[in-house]
């Protein structure tokens, strides 16, 4: 996942432009993109979509668990045709553990494979980043978290500066929970700032750059630097294939550690340039 785009649950058009897009995931949005007035209405609406046509997988952002709106959100729309369910500002593991048994329980009772149904928990709040270890351990369908800056700068009183360098020591520690719980690496917060594409497109290299999977997006003009941000381009691949055939030639004469083009070429830097070709694959 690479990319993924959010759209605002009651507005039709733009679900409908959302999931014509390239986005490797669309997420409808039931919670800060909808009034508290029109969030029960927009639940049906949000459900419509789910046999519309689309390119990528399709999620709702449901509303936090300690809201009023959580458990009626979650009832409308674990049905078929949803690839999973965003879960706003956890904090706690014990959060994803009820969400994972509601969402279990609905698929049972409307007869869809128990689990089958993602569930992503997006850290976002102070207590939320100091209990890292023990939400990425809670146990559930979760594999994946997202980091959303905007509201946990909101929650500390930080400066979200367009660098993001006050940001990087969480960052990186949803890298490394994820990592460590044996999870997918996690998904980046979203860029507010849509008249500063370069910044936005430094932001997402910058995430690549420290083991991010992908970025969450809220434009559509988001996604294709996105997606290119968090692809090998081609002289990476290329010198990946350098480096794997190199190597492979001298495994095969019983050496496993070479020189090529003056660097030093042992198993880590292997194993980084198989992975490139596998993410081309």
């Amino acid at each position: 996942m690479r990319s993924m785009l959010f759209a605002p649950g009651n507005h039709a058009r733009r679900v409908e432009k959302a999931l014509g897009l390239p986005a490797d995931g669309v997420i409808l949005d039931l919670e800060d993109a909808v009034a508290v007035s029109e969030k029960v209405a927009t639940r049906p609406v949000v459900v419509g979509a789910f046999g519309a046509p689309r390119v990528g997988k399709l999620y709702v952002r449901v509303n936090a668990l300690t809201t009023d709106w959580c458990h009626g959100d979650l009832v409308a729309v674990v049905q078929k045709g949803l690839d999973g369910i965003i879960l706003p500002k956890v904090e706690h593991g014990h959060e994803l553990r009820t969400a994972d048994w509601l969402i279990s329980n609905l698929e049972r009772e409307r007869g869809l494979p128990v689990g089958g149904i993602d569930l992503i928990p997006i850290i976002e709040t102070t207590l939320g980043i100091s209990n890292l270890s023990r939400i990425c351990r809670s146990g559930t369908r979760a594999k994946c978290l997202a980091f959303g800056a905007g509201d946990f700068t909101l929650d500390m009183g930080m400066v979200w500066s367009r660098s993001e360098a006050e940001l990087l020591p969480h960052r990186a520690a949803c890298v490394m929970e994820s990592r460590a719980a044996g999870w997918e690496p996690p998904m980046d917060t979203v860029w507010a700032d849509l008249r500063d594409a370069d910044g936005f497109i430094a932001s997402a290299k910058h995430a690549a750059a420290l083991g991010f999977q992908g970025k969450m997006c809220i434009h559509p003009d988001q996604v294709a630097p996105t997606n290119a941000a968090f692809s090998p381009d081609e002289a990476t691949v290329a010198r990946a294939k350098l480096v794997v055939a190199a190597f492979d030639e001298a495994e095969a004469k019983g050496l496993a550690s070479i020189q090529l083009d003056g660097q030093f070429i042992d198993y880590p830097i292997v194993q980084r340039a198989r992975r490139v070709l596998a993410a081309v694959r």
